[in-house]
């Protein structure tokens, strides 16, 4: 719910409730990533198997509840108003085994499925993201300079997307990554608008906290890449139609989303917005 100074209109329920599962254990980012993975593959072309599915599910999965698990450690004294961070918190240790476990069966199957050259450029983006971790977390926290979060995730998650299909070339591939990575992207400052006063009082620093004069931007986000996404699905080729009509779906649904997110609060809005990005199954389901 949105946050009147300094305290939530509503207090944070003790347990999630049911529809926020799927964020608050970050299964929702994974399977956005591995929808569109599976929906630009076959835009270019490019047969991927289920173990590059699981590779990549479970690695943004890892990276996700990783960075949520560290944050929820930093807030160990503070106050604590989402329900992400709080499980986090209260689960602990769970998480951390959660962790390990799913980091065996992710490098086990990376090890005895994908090339050398999976591998290779699979290490470069691990390095990536830990890279990520170590800068935003600790080193660089509050440093004015640094990348803004959401640019680096909504990056990290289109990189991944690309490993298993880089092989298509860059001009297959142009168009349909760029989509995914501005709607990763507008997810994210859209979440980190709504979200600013939580975050500072929490602490946490995001796009909308870090660039003030471009928070008021935010809201048009959505609908400018709805645009660029229509103006793909009547000039592009044949094979983009797949993914700019789930651009522009995903796009207008955020829009959607946005507009109505002071009426039902910022947990339900998050919540929505992920699920937005879940337009590539209407192509798989059909």
């Amino acid at each position: 719910m949105p946050v009147d100074g300094n305290r939530p209109r509503h207090p944070l329920p003790d347990r999630p409730l049911w529809w926020q599962w799927p964020t608050v254990l970050s299964f929702d980012a994974a399977v956005v990533v591995v929808a569109w993975q599976w929906l630009i593959a076959r835009s270019a072309g490019v047969a991927i198997g289920w173990m590059h599915a699981a590779v990549l599910g479970l690695s943004v999965w890892v990276a996700y509840t990783a960075d949520r698990w560290i944050e929820s450690w930093r807030l160990v004294n503070g106050p604590v108003l989402t329900a992400r961070h709080r499980f986090h918190q209260q689960h602990r240790w769970t998480m951390l085994g959660a962790m390990g476990a799913a980091l065996v069966v992710d490098v086990g199957l990376a090890l005895q499925y994908l090339d050398e050259g999976d591998l290779l450029v699979g290490g470069c983006l691990t390095a990536a993201v830990l890279a990520y971790l170590l800068s935003h977390q600790w080193l660089h926290r509050h440093a004015s300079w640094r990348a803004p979060k959401e640019v680096v995730i909504a990056t990290l998650l289109a990189a991944g997307v690309w490993l298993f299909v880089r092989d298509a070339g860059a001009g297959r591939l142009a168009w349909p990554l760029g989509l995914f990575w501005l709607l990763c992207l507008v997810n994210c400052v859209l979440i980190s608008r709504w979200e600013a006063p939580v975050d500072r009082q929490q602490g946490q620093t995001s796009i909308a906290l870090q660039l003030p004069r471009l928070a008021r931007f935010i809201p048009a986000a959505p609908w400018l890449v709805a645009v660029l996404a229509a103006v793909v699905l009547l000039l592009g080729s044949p094979r983009l139609v797949p993914v700019a009509a789930s651009a522009l779906g995903a796009a207008l649904l955020l829009g959607i989303v946005d507009r109505l997110e002071p009426r039902t609060g910022w947990r339900p809005a998050r919540v929505a917005a992920d699920a937005a990005l879940l337009t590539p199954l209407f192509w798989l389901l059909s």
